[in-house]
């Protein structure tokens, strides 16, 4: 009794946790000034295998996932549009056709009324099929396509059923599609095969995925999405970049997102001061069938085009994001290098850092090329380090430093052993 208790609670405040990340704006409206509410909605498998009794002390998933909702009913906030989306919960025969359309509002997108959603949860029966394509679309247009915040919170113990739609490609199709949804995913089983279908289609989205069916692993992800959720989130920065570093635009500390076509390269610019620290990370999102093998390259370029840098990432196989990062610190100036005393020019302690950014995915002839791939940026400048923490700093390890020091002492190593040999050879002879 006790396990199930904590089991509830745990399912229960994982909810919470993620409804409470839809409270993160992405968008701001301006309707007479005040934003749009955030919209959540939770889409429930009802499917007959939600019977089974395996969420401890012999409480099937059902039951476990209907206390969940009411602990989410009752703490979510006023402010907060609740909508609840089933799938599979109303037909229990065989007709494929019927069974992959099986998919309703049983409760809208608005601001909840606690004892009228709670009743609505109540009333649900494991039944049919697992037609989480089809639920997907439509709990997209319970959300409606307004500004603020849109986040769907999808429940199941298993894979789609039907096939098509695809739960993976609606995913990418509801991410291309500019409205900024999140997708969050929890699985009830650790089955390989549902683990790597919500995994798709939550970093599809931004969103999470996580396995709940062991109760203290629960109260750890818990634990974790709550911190998460008490995060600033930002909100990235539109921005177009350009063939050329000389018509590329300035970018400062901050995350941007653009678009980048098959084979194309795209250039950013970003002014670093003399003593600081130039870190940036790049995304490619696959946000559509490509093909198996791809990588990313990101070169960092002087103001003569030559290479500072480059951080790189390949692989193979399916994929949805791919990223790669690099690291370039600006030095201080030499003081002894003027001894008239002229400073010169300020603006010679600025370098501009010339961001390249391209990628190798491609895809078969049949895949739209535009819109390009989506592409994010994150930008930072930090001090630099003052002192190497390595050897490197006190001159070991550089030029031709170590390998004299190493070669004096081998060399007094091998004369101390022969002295040391024929001494002992001496002694043992005159014993």
């Amino acid at each position: 009794m006790i396990l199930r208790r904590w089991l509830t609670r745990a399912l229960g405040g994982l909810l919470v946790a993620l409804v409470a990340g839809g409270l993160a704006p992405h968008a701001v409206a301006e309707s007479r000034g005040e934003p749009e509410p955030p919209r959540v909605n939770l889409v429930l498998d009802v499917s007959g295998s939600m019977n089974e009794r395996d969420m401890g002390g012999g409480e099937s998933r059902i039951a476990a996932a209907q206390r969940a909702f009411n602990e989410v009913i009752d703490a979510v906030p006023e402010e907060t549009h609740l909508g609840i989306r089933t799938l599979g919960a109303t037909y229990p025969g065989e007709d494929l056709e019927v069974g992959c359309r099986d998919s309703e509002q049983l409760y809208p997108v608005e601001s909840i009324d606690r004892t009228e959603a709670k009743t609505a949860v109540a009333t649900l029966r494991p039944t049919g099929w697992t037609p989480i394509g089809y639920a997907l679309r439509g709990a997209n247009e319970d959300l409606g396509d307004g500004p603020g915040s849109r986040r769907v919170v999808l429940i199941t113990d298993g894979e789609d059923s039907c096939g098509e739609p695809d739960p993976c490609l609606v995913a990418h199709e509801l991410a291309a599609s500019g409205t900024d949804l999140v997708v969050d995913t929890l699985g009830l089983t650790r089955d390989d095969a549902v683990r790597e279908q919500l995994s798709c289609i939550a970093e599809a989205t931004g969103g999470t995925y996580t396995a709940v069916q062991d109760a203290d692993q629960l109260a750890e992800k818990v634990e974790q999405l709550v911190r998460r959720a008490d995060l600033p989130v930002e909100n990235p920065t539109a921005v177009d970049g350009a063939e050329e570093c000389r018509d590329a635009p300035w970018l400062g500390v901050g995350v941007y997102e653009d678009r980048e076509e098959f084979g194309e390269h795209r250039a950013y610019r970003v002014p670093v001061q003399a003593g600081q620290e130039l870190r940036v990370a790049a995304s490619v999102t696959a946000d559509r069938q490509v093909n198996r093998d791809y990588g990313v390259l990101l070169r960092a370029l002087d103001e003569d085009g030559r290479e500072l840098t480059r951080g790189t990432g390949a692989g193979t196989g399916r994929t949805d994001v791919l990223s790669t990062g690099l690291r370039w610190p600006v030095e201080e100036p030499d003081d002894d290098a003027d001894d008239s005393g002229d400073s010169g020019d300020a603006g010679e302690d600025r370098r501009t850092v010339c961001l390249v950014l391209s990628h190798s995915f491609s895809a078969p002839d049949s895949v739209v090329r535009t819109p390009g791939l989506p592409v994010e940026l994150a930008v930072d400048v930090v001090s630099a380090a003052d002192e190497s923490p390595d050897a490197a700093a006190f001159g070991l390890a550089r030029g031709w430093a170590p390998v004299l020091f190493l070669a004096g002492v081998g060399l007094v190593a091998g004369l101390l052993g022969g002295v040391l040999k024929r001494v002992v050879t001496a002694l043992r002879g005159t014993a």
